[in-house]
């Protein structure tokens, strides 16, 4: 399931935007069979460049709690981590400098 993200958010910043839709829906079949984290959805989205597509998923992931402090610094969320709805998302997790 790791992979799926990394694979969507490669394929995003590639210009793909059809094989990352692709690995969207593949994220969402498995969530049918099984638990998907929302912050492996909002990285396919912040590869995309879709920046408000990713914070939605991204405050999903910070409702259910499942978002972890080891993986904010991940250099995939540098397209999203200037925007000031992620430094809020961040100051809520009581992880702002």
């Amino acid at each position: 399931m790791i992979e799926w993200r990394y694979l969507g958010y490669a394929h995003g910043i590639a210009g793909q935007t059809a094989e990352a839709q692709k690995v969207l829906r593949e994220l969402e079949a498995l969530s049918k069979r099984r638990y998907v984290p929302p912050e492996y959805v909002a990285v396919v989205y912040a590869g995309m460049g879709e920046k408000d597509r990713a914070l939605e998923w991204f405050e999903k992931a910070y409702q259910q709690r499942s978002m972890h402090a080891w993986f904010l610094p991940d250099p995939r969320l540098d397209r999203v981590r200037s925007d000031a709805r992620f430094r809020d998302l961040l100051r809520r997790m009581g992880l702002a400098a």
